[in-house]
């Protein structure tokens, strides 16, 4: 696929990073000389120096023939033009991300206004993961996938765990028969586990389930959930502000600090309910007066991801229950996710899997209808496996075969780890038959570079 990409900033080069290795003809737009050599230095890639919104920079990045054009400037406006623009010019497909919780709001409107296709919301779409999430500790994450309808656990397995040293077939007779580990990551090695993989501390595992069984799975698993009634949020930029509406809404006592005078006004007669304070000065000794002891939930969400590592990491030495760190930097994300200083929130990292996710999607869809249906996937076990949505149709070769018996055989290295059944949650066992109109769920390594249902099966 033709694809281009305007706005070279750590969203844009990360999209780059994750597009230009299957193989897409990808041309980058930058003001920035220096970042467009860059990018074409490190990627093969093809760049242009200029404005994504100029007409002549799209003829020169070739916009009429573009399957895909991704505006990803740092000004929202700037993002919008650019594709309405590109769309004129006869880009098939445009996908803007919006900051700005006032332009985010009307995303039907301007989808229509603009000629865009999709639009990636990065402070809502943060704002909802940390919710999410609030009160879990550091070695568990929560993320919905197909419409909530599956929730997935990432678990970090400690050593007194009840999982560590046991079987997948041990666990799932003993301990729970409603959640699957769909995924092992042992040593940076990624695992897709049978019955007799016998799980060790340290391990980071997939887990799914569904979201009406989560609170006695988490409970059986030894989380506890803290019920996260106080919470101090350093700093509220625009993410911080889509964050605050949902925990004001959900009536929690929020504390927001904040290093300019003029923003704690403004976030004063935004939140009349949250405490804000302007908090100047060392930041460590600003949390020691906040009583940091005695606080449930630290949300560190300043536009620097230097003070928001710092903010965390003293957090953590002080043992607050939980922890939640934005960070925006692929660096920064990757150090937190080594020391497991709780939970990390990447916006750059949500906007490129939501894109990523609507790309694939969308090309796939185009070309696949009936019987075999690719309805959608996520990427799991630190990008390197993906759970697919396929739709099961009455020309399926192995309708009513039980999913462990050699007739439905399934490739070595891919797992059943789910099947959607009227809307609902069916975690499998080797007796689960497949019927005409469900969706089944895939645990597929990238690797395999599986698109179709029938590249699936022997």
């Amino acid at each position: 696929m033709k694809i281009i990409i305007a706005g070279l900033g750590e969203a844009g080069v990360a999209l780059v990073r994750a597009l230009s290795v299957e193989g897409h003809e990808i041309t980058v737009i930058d003001k920035d000389q220096s970042l467009v050599d860059s990018v074409t230095d490190r990627f093969s890639v093809n760049g242009v120096v200029g404005s994504g919104a100029s007409q002549e920079t799209l003829k020169k990045a070739g916009a009429e023939g573009a399957d895909f054009f991704i505006a990803l400037t740092h000004v929202d406006e700037v993002n919008l033009l650019c594709c309405m623009q590109a769309k004129n010019r006869g880009a098939a497909k445009t996908v803007s991300r919006l900051v700005m919780p006032d332009l985010a709001g009307d995303v039907d409107g301007l989808k229509k206004e603009y000629g865009i296709d999709y639009i990636v919301r990065p402070g809502r779409d943060i704002a909802e993961e940390i919710s999410r999430n609030l009160g879990l500790p550091g070695f568990v994450k929560l993320e919905g996938l197909f419409g909530n309808t599956v929730t997935i656990i990432d678990i970090n397995v400690t050593k007194d765990s009840c999982l560590a040293g046991n079987s997948l077939q041990y666990i799932r007779s003993n301990i729970r028969k409603d959640m699957l580990i769909s995924t092992v990551i042992r040593n940076d090695r990624l695992h897709i586990p049978d019955g007799k993989f016998v799980i060790e501390a340290g391990d980071i595992l997939t887990i799914a389930a569904s979201g009406e069984s989560l609170d006695e799975i988490l409970s059986t698993l030894g989380i506890k959930k803290d019920p996260a009634d106080k919470i101090l949020m350093v700093g509220c930029g625009n993410t911080g502000e889509y964050l605050a509406r949902r925990l004001i809404k959900d009536r929690r006592h929020l504390t927001i600090l904040d290093s300019e005078l003029e923003r704690c006004r403004q976030l004063m007669n935004l939140f009349p309910e949250a405490d804000v304070r302007c908090s100047k000065g060392d930041i460590t000794d600003i949390l020691e007066e906040e009583g940091i002891g005695k606080i449930g939930t630290i949300i560190s969400m300043t536009d620097s991801d230097e003070t928001n590592l710092v903010v965390s990491m003293y957090a953590w030495s002080k043992k607050v229950p939980s922890v939640i760190t934005l960070v925006d930097k692929q660096s920064h994300v990757r150090l937190l996710h080594k020391v497991n200083i709780d939970i990390t929130a990447s916006p750059t990292e949500l906007s490129v899997f939501r894109i990523l996710h609507f790309i694939r999607n969308s090309a796939a869809n185009s070309g696949n209808d009936g019987s075999g249906r690719y309805y959608g996937f996520y990427r799991v076990a630190d990008g390197m496996a993906d759970v697919m949505e396929f739709g099961i149709g009455s020309d399926f070769h192995a309708l009513d075969v039980p999913i462990s018996d050699k007739a439905f055989n399934i490739k070595k290295g891919i797992l059943v780890s789910g099947v959607i059944r009227n809307g609902k949650l069916i975690i499998p066992t080797g007796d689960t038959r497949l019927e005409a109109g469900d969706k089944v769920l895939l645990t597929v390594p990238v690797a395999k570079g599986i698109s179709r249902l029938s590249e699936a099966f022997d």
